[in-house]
């Protein structure tokens, strides 16, 4: 067993918030991404709301040098990318990926948004990415191995045609941003971890149209595919209670 952390019902608490928080940035930023709109220009909304609004910090921004407050991963992007000048056009896919710092607590969360109309391939690519984090997320409960969670994620992106990113992966959350859990998005059920209560971690598959290779480029930190394809990918902070699990970064416009 690895240095894991399980949060007592304080630390808990903190977390609720924290993930309630990152999960009204998402809600908040939803009706700025449209045709136009710089990423820059969403950073800087987000960047406002969190520390204005909600008297929080934005935990990306110089984290290991990150230059931004937010993620905005585009089309071929996977995951980390960089906030820019460039305008979103119609077709664009683009992933949003908060992480929200209140009262030294994380909570973590990420969806995909369409400017204009997504192709049919997008459009199914990130319908099929959200379901992969839903059936890993109904998984959590006591007694989970988390070989069973990413063997469930890998199975249903490729029975889809599509294929699962492994560099990345989720992980542990608290007062640090990645703690030592480390949630693999791709597995063999039956191996891993076992789950017990008050674990707290993040589901987040990457999930790509063609091939699961990704480089990264050489501003250190935007991953993207090598084939150049559409990727997609959703993320939630998970607690796992005394029966099941409890997503803290739920969004009012979920079912889970």
């Amino acid at each position: 067993m690895t240095d894991i952390i399980i949060k007592t019902p304080e630390e808990i608490e903190k977390m609720r918030i924290a993930g309630r928080l990152a999960a009204e940035v998402l809600e908040m930023i939803e009706p700025h991404v449209k045709l136009g709109v710089t990423t820059e220009e969403l950073d800087r909304i987000c960047h406002d709301y969190i520390v204005n609004v909600q008297k929080a910090i934005p935990a990306p921004l110089n984290y290991h040098g990150f230059p931004k407050s937010i993620c905005t991963s585009l089309n071929h992007q996977v995951c980390h990318g960089i906030p820019s000048s460039r305008k979103l056009k119609d077709g664009d896919i683009v992933n949003i990926d908060i992480t929200v710092l209140k009262d030294e607590y994380h909570g973590d969360t990420s969806k995909m948004f369409f400017v204009g109309k997504p192709s049919i391939i997008a459009e199914r690519l990130s319908r099929i990415a959200q379901e992969c984090l839903y059936i890993g997320i109904k998984l959590v409960k006591p007694g989970t191995r988390l070989g069973d969670i990413g063997a469930a994620i890998q199975k249903h992106a490729e029975s889809n045609g599509f294929s699962i990113v492994r560099e990345y992966c989720g992980h542990g959350i608290g007062k640090i941003f990645h703690e030592d859990l480390q949630i693999l998005h791709y597995g063999t059920a039956g191996t891993g971890e076992k789950l017990v209560p008050g674990m707290i971690f993040t589901i987040e598959p990457m999930v790509n149209a063609g091939k699961r290779f990704v480089k990264l480029l050489p501003d250190d930190w935007t991953v993207v595919t090598k084939d150049h394809s559409l990727s997609a990918q959703w993320e939630h902070t998970i607690l796992v209670t005394d029966t099941g699990f409890d997503v803290l970064t739920k969004r009012k416009e979920e079912k889970i």
